[in-house]
């Protein structure tokens, strides 16, 4: 039995090594953090923006850089991109939502090291302390859970009411049209507002219809009350009307003239024949020159009103840049970027920036650079119609040019000939507190003579 007993040790000290016991090591797995993402200060004062989209939803997977959501300011729409790695846990708005500086967009579970700096994008203010929510979310839980269809489709909104600015959305509803029924014309499909106006033109005309329209009934004796619609305004209407309202405070008065553009016109026409640049120049840009040459002679048209606080008396703030702000129409409503330092700039170089800044406006991606900064303001409303206007100031400016539409008229030459001549009607607005009527008048004539003659304009350009 000895001699069994020890065959049966050493077979086992030959066992493959797959049958003996194997020690297992366990490392800890990192520990996810759910951290709310907070909407950053984006500048000059603003206080909320408006969510007109979100490229993610919950359980959404994010990297450094990812695009989160699009925003709609005062001034302009921004993309909000992601500093983290990691998955969306909760979003706190839905679409249209009005979201606060400062307040969480979303929780994020972040996936990896988290920099002090970013550190700061996660952390609410003090007053929030221990809580990650918004002092809203309650009431936008409770409406959630009161409506679960409504949650739903926040977080699968459909494509159409993805690619609408606030504008367009407010127009929708002013028209009764359903978003779904139109065809976007804009950049990846996005509803304008021409896209609305023709779709409801098209519905009222009865075009859009395939079953007869029965017979207009006539109209009976007792119409009933006028309905009345309330429409909020949207996030540029809101900035509109209290820098209007501000800038009405302000004593404007106006000069006006007729400004002959016959010579510069075919100027223009054979600079762009001549010109193997596929874009072509317009009176608009000679136009800003001109005002950048004057305001050397006269400088406290591209001044702003330091008004004081009482201890201290006004004062006027001289500008050495000359930026000049250009009104444009877009879908979003109006905005007011501006072109830095003209005086240094060639006349193919305006017309090169206004088209950069057209493009971005009419996209909503103007920056908030574009749209600050601006020293005296341009209004080139005759691009749509009309002869006179009477522009308004902004409230860090002092003067702005309206400029009417362009028309040709018969009028007489030197040796009394009866010739063709192409006028364009001028008219300025200025700060009565500072400036007087002989300085706008004299600055008006000095734009004149370098328009009316573009020679002039040429030989002071450096």
């Amino acid at each position: 039995m000895s001699i069994v007993k020890q065959c049966i040790r050493l077979q086992a000290c030959f066992l493959p090594h797959t049958t003996r016991p194997r020690r297992i090591f366990h490392s800890s797995a990192r520990l996810a953090v759910i951290k709310p993402f907070l909407l950053a200060d984006i500048g000059e004062g603003i206080k909320e923006v408006q969510i007109i989209q979100w490229f993610v939803e919950p359980e959404a997977r994010v990297e450094q850089f990812s695009k989160i959501c699009e925003v709609q300011s005062d001034k302009a729409a921004v993309e909000i991109t992601s500093r983290f790695d990691g998955v969306i846990k909760k979003l706190y708005y839905d679409a249209e939502d009005m979201a606060q500086v400062g307040k969480p967009l979303c929780d994020i579970d972040v996936q990896g090291d988290i920099s002090p700096a970013d550190e700061a994008l996660i952390t609410p203010p003090a007053e929030q302390a221990g809580s990650s929510s918004s002092p809203q979310q309650p009431q936008k839980a409770a409406e959630q859970a009161e409506n679960p269809s409504r949650n739903d489709s926040a977080l699968h909104p459909s494509k159409h009411s993805a690619l609408a600015t606030p504008a367009v959305r407010g127009l929708l509803k002013e028209l009764d049209v359903n978003i779904a029924d139109v065809t976007g014309t804009g950049k990846d499909g996005r509803v304008l507002k021409h896209d609305v106006h023709e779709f409801a033109a098209s519905r009222d005309s009865g075009s859009l219809s395939t079953s007869p329209t029965p017979p207009s009934q006539a109209p009976t004796g007792n119409i009933g009350p006028q309905s009345e619609q309330y429409i909020a305004l949207t996030p540029i209407q809101s900035q509109m009307f209290k820098v209007m309202t501000r800038s009405l405070s302000i004593p404007h008065f106006l000069y006006a003239d007729e400004i002959d553009v016959t010579q510069l016109s075919g100027l223009r026409l054979r600079l762009n024949a001549q010109s193997a640049n596929s874009q072509k120049l317009s009176i608009l840009p000679f136009i800003i020159k001109a005002i950048s040459l004057a305001l050397d002679d006269f400088p406290v048209l591209n001044a702003r009103i330091e008004a004081g606080d009482g201890s201290s008396p006004p004062q006027i703030v001289i500008r050495q840049q000359h930026n000049i702000s250009i009104a444009m129409d877009t879908p979003q409503g109006l905005l007011v970027p501006n072109i830095k330092d003209i005086a240094s700039k060639s006349i193919t170089d305006i017309a090169s920036e206004l088209s950069r800044l057209r493009t971005l406006a009419l996209s909503g991606k103007l920056s908030v650079r574009d749209l600050t900064g601006g020293t005296i303001s341009v209004s080139n409303i005759g691009s749509i119609g009309g002869t006179y206007v009477s522009p308004v100031l902004l409230q860090s400016e002092v003067a702005i040019l309206g400029i009417g539409k362009t028309k040709s008229i018969p009028a007489f030459d030197e040796q009394d000939r009866v010739v063709r001549k192409n006028v364009v009607n001028f008219s300025w607005s200025a700060d009565h507190r500072i400036v007087d009527g002989a300085t706008m008048a004299r600055m008006a004539e000095l734009v004149r003579g370098y328009i009316e003659e573009p020679g002039m304009m040429m030989a002071r350009l450096k």
